[in-house]
């Protein structure tokens, strides 16, 4: 049997739909069988219980007190981290005013166990000299540039110096000489770290007091003989440096590969009112492949910032290095490029997007006001388990058959669509669940199962309006297949307005709440979306392909669209077909009675 043309339209509507749940569950499959990926939604805290950590405040003077202040800001930096890694749903709390507790759902990889526990403070300062981390095997050995490494620290295994950029020069597309319309006031070491293990100015006379934070006079025979001992390849290296933002600092870098001698903090890592990672744009607006840290500094940050880039763009050598120190380790030491007076600039250097990322949640979630240390370390119960799934689970069961139930008494034959459409929506909230659950971190709570169970509501009411809409128009006489588009266009409006609203309140409760709240208004805003893909590529292609059918079209008393059931003001005189005036009981539908005065002589 041929298939009718005039439905073409909504059959590849469905079949588009068809391919996304292939993808979406393909791409679960292939997840699962080569990555970490799993075939069910992650649980949260409530229900699979995780990993609870106490952080202990560490002071570099022991007679210092923890004031609440501090320890608040502590908690909601603490907190902001955990949520960079994916709506988890984790709880971190005060415990007798001095302790941080941080409970994660699950079993965490080592990765984001370091970033949560690190006892990290964000502190910039200005580099004396550097060295190679370990001690190398000829003291002589000679470097004519660097390079960089993904989070700028300079390697002195390098020949060819990275380019160097001017400030305020848009980007030409090459990879080389790439750059943003705001300032580029920090890029990798294009200088060679120094091989020797005195400071790179020792030449000079310092002066007895030093006048700035890059005065040579801060390196002290003490702080060279402790430079010279530092050995970064030994584990714990600084593990003993005690970092007084007031005084120098011997430190490594992160990677073990660098030591440096640094001056006094002048800029704090609160004075970071953002960073984000991401790829430059050339002039005409286009993305390049050049990676970037953008940073974005508070008013006071800035005054700071500037005076301390304007200082170092007049020093040589890795005096020109503003060193970014993270629980007392070099990060980044980027070179200074440009005075940078306006409260933005850009680090760039060999990053890949996942390194740059890093350091952006890095300088943007690593300025505690104190350093901690991990006390204790314990797995931890669920507080509801799997009982109380099973029981949200049945309830949201419950709630689709009783919109099922309804459907069919109320729509007859019709509310096999909203069958339909529910069984959609179901496979695609769980598809989608369980792959923000790998890709995302998303963690399903009881909370969010309770969002979407509102979500069947939400769902529901978006047939409801359409199918009534429709029934609206068959009432005032339209045949179905004109019907089904009339009222489609009328409850679309309808729909949007109604999801916009959902959305919008769902989104204004995941960036203000906190906790278990976040996980509700996620879920709801997904399912939200997920509804109205449904309605659009699903319920509305289904209704328009049963209005030409025989069935539907025809307008049984079992389709839910029997036009006599409704009080049309038209009745059928045949599939899609109506005359004016109301059939009696007596009269079948196809006879029209004649008003003529001659007699029918008893035919029709």
């Amino acid at each position: 049997m041929a298939l009718n043309p005039r439905t073409r339209g909504p059959r590849r509507t469905i079949a588009a739909l068809m391919v996304v749940l292939i993808v979406l569950f393909g791409g679960i499959a292939a997840a699962a069988t080569w990555a970490s990926a799993q075939w069910t939604p992650k649980l949260g805290l409530d229900l699979e219980g995780g990993t609870e950590m106490t952080l202990e405040p560490v002071l570099a003077d022991a007679s210092q007190q923890v004031n609440q202040g501090q320890l608040d800001k502590a908690r909601d930096i603490i907190s902001q981290r955990v949520d960079s890694y994916g709506v988890a749903e984790a709880e971190v709390t005060t415990q007798g005013g001095r302790n941080i507790v941080v409970s994660i759902p699950g079993t965490p990889d080592a990765a984001t166990l370091d970033a949560i526990k690190k006892p990290s403070q964000l502190r910039f300062r200005a580099v004396l000299t550097a060295d190679a981390g370990s001690p190398q095997a000829t003291g002589t050995a000679t470097a004519t540039g660097t390079e960089t490494t993904g989070t700028g620290t300079p390697s002195s295994t390098a020949t060819t110096p990275p380019p160097a950029f001017t400030p305020d020069t848009p980007a030409t597309g090459a990879a080389t000489s790439a750059n943003r319309a705001v300032p580029q006031a920090l890029m990798a070491d294009p200088t060679p770290a120094p091989t020797s293990t005195a400071p790179t100015d020792s030449t000079a006379t310092p002066s007895p007091t030093p006048t700035d934070a890059s005065d040579p006079a801060w390196v002290t025979p003490e702080i060279l003989d402790e430079f010279t001992k530092l050995d970064c390849s030994k584990q714990g290296a600084v593990n003993a440096v005690v970092d007084d933002p007031a005084k120098p600092l011997v430190t490594c870098s992160d990677d073990q590969k660098s030591k440096y001698i640094l001056g006094p903090v002048e800029v704090d890592g609160t004075d970071i009112a953002d960073a984000s990672a991401g790829y430059q744009v050339s002039q005409n607006g286009q993305p390049t492949n050049v990676v970037e840290v953008q940073l974005k500094f508070t008013s006071d940050g800035a005054k700071k910032f500037g005076d301390v880039t304007t200082r170092l763009i007049g020093l040589q050598g890795v005096r020109n290095q503003f060193a970014i120190v993270l629980d007392k380790q070099v990060i980044s030491a980027p070179t200074t490029q440009a005075a940078i007076t306006n409260g933005q600039a850009s680090i760039t250097g060999n990053f890949t997007i996942e390194s740059a990322r890093a350091l952006a949640n890095q300088l943007k979630f690593g300025a505690l006001p104190m350093s901690f240390a991990l006390q204790t370390q314990d797995d931890i119960s669920p507080t509801l388990g799997s009982e109380q799934l099973k029981l949200g689970l049945l309830a949201g069961l419950i709630g689709m058959l009783l919109v099922i139930v309804y459907s069919l008494l109320q729509y007859r034959l019709l509310g096999l669509v909203t069958v339909a459409s529910l069984v959609i929506a179901a496979l695609l909230t769980y598809g989608v669940l369980t792959f923000l659950g790998w890709s995302y971190n998303f963690r399903l709570t009881m909370a969010g199962v309770t969002g979407v169970i509102v979500a069947i509501g939400v769902t529901a009411d978006s047939f409801i309006v359409y199918f009534e809409r429709i029934r609206d128009e068959v009432r005032e006489g339209r045949p179905l297949v004109a019907a089904v588009e009339a009222g489609w266009a009328r409850a679309r409006r309808t729909i949007l307005a109604a999801d916009a609203v959902n959305f919008l309140a769902a989104a204004v409760l995941y960036f203000l709440a906190a906790g278990n709240v976040r996980g509700f208004a996620f879920t709801l805003g997904v399912t939200t979306l997920i509804d109205l893909a449904v309605v659009f590529l699903f319920t509305h292609p289904v209704v328009a392909m049963l209005a030409h059918t025989k069935f539907f079209g025809g307008g049984h008393k079992w389709s839910g669209l029997d036009p006599e059931r409704l009080g049309a003001k038209t009745r059928y005189v045949g599939r899609g077909r109506f005359a004016s005036g109301q059939p009696t009981a007596r009269t079948p539908a196809t006879v029209s009675r004649s008003t003529s005065m001659a007699p029918t002589e008893g035919k029709v």
